[in-house]
């Protein structure tokens, strides 16, 4: 029944499902922490044995994001980082794999560092503006991407995308953080795997680290979840609960977010000093069209570029209501200098190709009042001016 209920509906009652919820009639789905389960005699198990294999928490939490996600499983890792790295391990060295040019740093260094090193090789497309065909080899097995991608908010036509990988047989791997599965479901649009940063919006505190990988093919799902079962990077079932407290104020969360993100693009993009605002939700951003199309929404992240790096490191040391912090997707909002935190280990010629300077900044728009978020701004502007 609650599949009927419209998506803020559905974050805070998917939470009530399930038998063991409804044991004692218990609103908030209980923590089961344990390490592991006793079982009544030899091959009769409950259908928990050890929780690095299987948590009552944590599978429910798994059942709850997959439907948010309108897939048939997601996987529940210790970080959004674990959940890329189960994915890529579906690889064998000689693969070759497309990848967006504007990556997490995260996701950029794991690629460079790790999977290159066993024999994963990569070709960079910026895949917001270049056809990949061209790009697709005998070894190409899939492509990667985010939309918006972190840090430069550029959008990608997932639709069209899709039909290119599947004509040619590649998986499609998008991270989906920066929208949420309440902003945007990629697998309706044709990607195979679904990447979250749980850490993120679907928590949206501050106080947990998790990752998802959601799939709506099981034999996809089975191979993702034995890599789970081997190397053991599990979700905590505390973290797990964490997590499911978190989803049951996605829908407004986001949607209190996303009207403080266009106060604030709107703010910035009239203040002479801020040469760049990057923002899919307006008009002038070159994707904007295709996110009304693919997305119900346009998130809560900005990037924006100032007139000098002085400027820009004077603004993350004078703001006090926004908090300058890697991370992003939560309450309070956030703002961060790519350069030295987030895209730190990037290549510098990727940096530079993907305009990602010392000038550049990224904010997490969070749930305060927008006039709030304004105003600290325009002091730390004004110091600026004053100085």
């Amino acid at each position: 029944m609650v599949n009927d209920y419209k998506l803020g509906t559905k974050c805070l009652h998917l939470n009530q499902e399930g038998e063991n919820a409804h044991l004692f009639g218990a609103v908030s789905f209980p923590i089961y922490q344990t390490a592991t389960f006793a079982h009544r005699g030899v091959g009769e198990s409950t259908g928990y044995d050890y929780t690095r294999l299987q948590n009552p928490t944590r599978e429910h939490l798994e059942k709850v994001v997959a439907s948010l996600e309108k897939g048939v499983d997601a996987i529940a890792f210790s970080s959004g980082m674990a959940a890329i790295s189960a994915v890529m391990e579906l690889f064998q060295p000689g693969d070759h794999l497309i990848i967006d040019e504007d990556l997490y740093g995260g996701s950029v260094r794991l690629f460079q560092k790790i999977n290159e090193k066993n024999g994963i090789r990569f070709t960079r497309v910026d895949l917001s503006s270049e056809d990949i065909t061209p790009y697709i080899i005998e070894e190409t097995k899939a492509v990667f991407v985010e939309t918006p991608t972190n840090p430069m908010m550029n959008v990608i036509d997932l639709e069209a995308l899709g039909k290119i990988t599947k004509r040619n047989k590649l998986l499609l791997i998008v991270d989906n953080t920066f929208l949420s599965p309440y902003f945007q479901n990629p697998l309706e649009l044709g990607a195979d795997i679904v990447i979250h940063s749980g850490t993120k919006f679907l928590n949206g505190h501050h106080d947990a680290i998790a990752g998802f990988a959601v799939t709506a093919d099981e034999v996809i799902a089975e191979k993702i979840r034995f890599v789970l079962k081997t190397t053991g990077a599990c979700l905590s079932p505390f973290d797990s609960w964490l997590v499911l407290r978190g989803i049951r104020t996605l829908a407004i969360r986001m949607e209190r977010a996303q009207e403080n993100a266009f106060c604030i693009a709107g703010w910035l993009s009239e203040k002479e000093e801020v040469t760049r605002v990057i923002y899919p939700g307006l008009v002038s951003h070159p994707g904007y069209e295709i996110m009304k199309k693919q997305c119900r929404g346009f998130g809560a992240m900005i990037t924006f570029e100032v007139a000098s790096a002085e400027f820009a490191k004077f603004i993350l040391e004078n703001v006090r209501l926004i908090q300058f912090a890697e991370s992003l997707g939560g309450t309070e909002s956030l703002i961060t200098y790519p350069i030295t935190q987030t895209h730190a280990d990037v290549p510098e010629e990727v940096l530079l190709k993907n305009g990602i300077t010392d000038k550049v900044l990224r904010l997490s728009i969070g749930i305060e009042a927008a006039e709030d978020l304004v105003k600290d701004l325009e002091r730390a502007f004004a110091l600026y001016k004053e100085r």
